[in-house]
């Protein structure tokens, strides 16, 4: 397994959920506020090891997470298993979850204190009454309003594909606590 140091690790991930974007290692350098040098020395590095792919776009060499890679959706599942890691809190609230794909975003993993509500979206493989039992009894017993919202795989992979402004800015901002290989397979799928 290749060792990442940390920019390593946020570069990919950087990349990977934010597919919709162009990014170079200028823009890259900005969103982890590292040199400009620094971040192209990484891009270097994980180009080497096949975990980017390139193009060149005018002057400016752009990339992207090589999907096309077992090894590589399965660095990516793992970094997003870890990141996850970071926020046990909600692994645990939403444990009765696990089986699906369970994503977080919004202010609740940003900042819990001044957050009004907690969203999540739940990606079922098919419909399941289940679920909104778990919600709703989540709702009751959670001391913020919880905002869930329920997608079957083929809505997520239709939303994604169609660039649905709103879904495509949550997968960019938001932690998968559950879920990750599958979810690493349909934003991997061209």
């Amino acid at each position: 397994m290749v060792e990442l140091t940390q920019n390593e690790r946020k570069t990919i991930l950087v990349l990977f959920k934010d597919f919709n974007s162009y990014h170079n290692a200028r823009t890259i350098s900005k969103i982890l506020n590292i040199s400009h040098v620094g971040a192209q020395k990484i891009c270097k590095r994980l180009l080497k090891e096949n975990i980017l792919t390139s193009k060149r776009i005018g002057k400016s060499i752009i990339y992207k997470v090589n999907n096309n890679d077992d090894y590589v959706k399965s660095l990516v599942t793992f970094l997003l298993a870890d990141e996850a890691h970071h926020f046990k809190r909600w692994q645990e609230e939403f444990r009765e979850l696990k089986g699906n794909i369970v994503i977080i975003y919004g202010s609740a993993i940003k900042d819990y204190a001044h957050a009004r509500d907690i969203d999540i979206i739940v990606v079922i493989e098919k419909d399941d009454k289940e679920i909104q039992k778990i919600l709703k009894k989540k709702e009751e017993i959670l001391p913020k309003k919880l905002h869930a919202i329920i997608l079957t795989q083929k809505d997520l992979r239709e939303n994604i594909k169609k660039k649905d402004k709103v879904i495509i800015d949550i997968v960019k901002n938001a932690v998968i606590l559950y879920g990750q290989e599958k979810y690493t397979e349909i934003l991997g799928e061209p």
